[in-house]
């Protein structure tokens, strides 16, 4: 790492808002959801009308005076929330934000409750081991039953409660009467998760994972999954939509974000690093692709720009010098609206099925300076695939040319090594189904391996040896491990977009780049694997969010090619682009798309 479709018939329910079309930096329309996150290109307005447009067309709900909201509930086209850290039980407007405190003389009781349902005029609500129900106007809890782990959420179905608990592994189902244990459900994530019920499906939420996933209610099958926009998804419920009423899915979130405050007691160091709570609601907006076995969510238009600024280390004199660079791909789940140079034209060429920016930049005096790059415009969403592993098992031999290309040594990944062949056989063991076997070299990886950054690549053998390494060793050890065991594999990089899509029209600079794998299944195509980013937790069990899915932040590009390079036309060039030029990345988020 360096610095720096058809809807399906039942389940597919998204909103939508009134759209409105911007033109953006790069002279094209913009359409976005709300008109209000680019203020500047709009006429001018009463405050009246201002004051009515936000209303009616509000994108996140962001309720006052809460600090940890947890599970979601709806009466009529209000929302219900349970805030862990105040006790408070609230009712929302997902019009205004208008708050309203529903427990004024109970609130000790819900301090640290994390799951809400509502049932009638009965609440339904998780504390520690426990579930308790109480009157909408009372507010007493009565203890419903006790668990020998944490319960987490809770949601109810007539005669039927439904309770979530990450320790057990399971979603535990009772009889609201009796309070006996009916049966129990196999929870499809690792983290904590919170839970709501829409006619035959169960809806669950996972904080760790960033997913909400789709069940059959009566069986507890999986039928899809989809990446939220945001971190930490702590409850979700059905709720109209106040601009057409229409039924949407509020998610909601709470997290603690690390912020810089001012410190005016202490001149020296006038700055303090500290965090806060942050918590709110946003709609989640999805499309299943049942066919093509994916489901995208939520989406951002972006603008991407890379260029290089020319600034040799030392005296330098090039002839004929002609520099790459790939350019974002269009994808299942990125859109290129528009690309166009920086600084000074380029060429597009075709390399291996990814576009590439060629820049014959001539010849290159002693100390010369120039700035080049391109700028993209971008349709950028989260995607989800659902294969299972019997979808996998009686897949078609390798292609020849995907062996010939994608099973073998091309960039010292040192397969001839014994240490290397070692893992690739210890990694899969006596595995054959192919999904599971990339899963069990992703854990075996993560397993040996902790985050760390280094200012160069290690070859995986010193990597496995040492057990730290950055996003591109992870990358090179699993593209090692997966060949080794007959598997194609790639990489995909370079950038991710810093996470924030409320910090739009500002520009926004990632730290460093990032690169991650996608591993080809016959008959089904490419499929996105993370690199690092899910090895989150000491020995397992680790999230499967980005196993077969990519968050909306990731910008495709260089697909098992390199993503830049240089050449003179007599191999002169001996020097590194790192001596030669200073690179700058920079994304805008310019709004939200419309729903997929």
């Amino acid at each position: 790492m360096m610095k720096v479709g058809s809807f399906h018939s039942i389940t597919v329910v998204i909103s939508t808002v009134p759209a409105v079309y911007l033109p953006d930096p790069l002279g094209v329309a913009i359409m976005l959801l709300d008109p209000t996150v680019a203020t500047e290109h709009s006429t001018a307005r009463s405050t009246s009308t201002e004051a009515s447009s936000l209303s009616s067309k509000h994108r996140t709900v962001r309720p006052i005076g809460v600090y940890a909201l947890g599970g979601l509930a709806v009466r009529g086209k209000k929302l219900l929330a349970v805030d862990s850290i105040r006790g408070y039980v609230v009712e929302v407007d997902p019009a205004t934000d208008d708050t309203t405190i529903l427990n004024p003389y109970h609130t000790s009781e819900f301090l640290g409750a994390t799951g809400l349902a509502l049932a009638g005029d009965v609440i339904w609500f998780t504390k520690d081991q426990s579930v308790y129900r109480c009157s909408l106007t009372d507010f007493t809890p009565q203890l419903f039953v006790t668990l020998p782990y944490p319960a987490d959420g809770v949601a109810v179905w007539q005669t039927t409660v439904y309770v979530t608990c990450q320790k057990a592994g399971y979603i535990i189902i009772f009889d609201s009467e009796t309070s006996r244990e009916i049966t129990r459900f196999s929870a499809p994530g690792v983290g904590i998760e919170n839970l709501t019920v829409r006619g035959e499906e169960l809806w669950l939420s996972d904080r760790l994972e960033r997913s909400v996933y789709c069940m059959d209610r009566a069986t507890g099958e999986l039928r899809f999954s989809v990446l939220t926009p945001f971190d930490s998804p702590s409850g979700l419920v059905f709720c109209p939509s106040p601009g057409t009423g229409e039924e949407t899915l509020y998610v909601s979130y709470a997290i603690e974000e690390a912020y810089i405050r001012d410190d005016p007691n202490n001149s020296d160091f006038p700055y303090d690093l500290t965090f806060r709570d942050r918590t709110f609601i946003h709609p989640l907006y999805f499309r299943h692709y049942p066919e093509q076995h994916f489901t995208l969510s939520n989406g951002f238009l972006v603008e991407m720009i890379y260029a290089e600024e020319m600034s040799p280390l030392e005296a330098v004199e090039l002839n004929g010098l002609e520099w790459r660079i790939a350019l974002p791909a269009e994808t299942a789940r990125q859109t290129v609206r528009q690309i166009e140079p920086i600084g000074i034209p380029f060429k597009e060429e075709t390399q291996e099925g990814q576009r590439v920016a060629v820049f014959n930049l001539g010849n290159l005096k002693p100390h010369e300076s120039r700035i080049f790059g391109w700028k993209a415009l971008l349709e950028v969403r989260g995607i989800k695939y659902q294969l299972t592993h019997i979808d996998v098992e009686k897949t078609p031999p390798l292609p020849i040319e995907f062996q010939n290309r994608y099973l073998v040594d091309d960039d010292d990944l040192m397969m001839d090594s014994p240490t290397i062949q070692a893992a690739a056989r210890d990694a899969i063991g006596t595995e054959s189904n192919l999904l599971r076997k990339v899963l069990k070299i992703r854990n075996y990886v993560y397993d040996r391996l902790s985050y760390g950054i280094k200012p160069h690549i290690d070859t995986p053998d010193v990597v496995l040896e040492r057990g730290i390494g950055s996003c591109g060793e992870y990358v090179g050890l699993l593209l090692a491990l997966a060949r080794l065991n007959g598997i194609a594999c790639r990489t995909v990089g370079r950038y991710k977009c810093p996470p924030y899509p409320d910090r739009q029209g500002v520009p926004l600079e990632p730290e460093f780049n990032h690169v991650w794998i996608e591993f080809y299944v016959p008959g089904y195509g490419w499929l996105p694997m993370e690199s690092n980013v899910d090895d989150v937790i000491d020995g397992g069990p680790y999230p499967t969010r980005f196993f077969m899915g990519l968050p909306w932040f990731h910008a495709e590009m260089a697909k098992g090619i390199s993503f830049e390079n240089m050449k003179t036309p007599d191999g002169g060039a001996d020097v590194s682009i790192g001596d030669l030029a200073i690179n700058h990345v920079r994304f805008i988020i310019l709004g939200e798309l419309p729903p997929p």
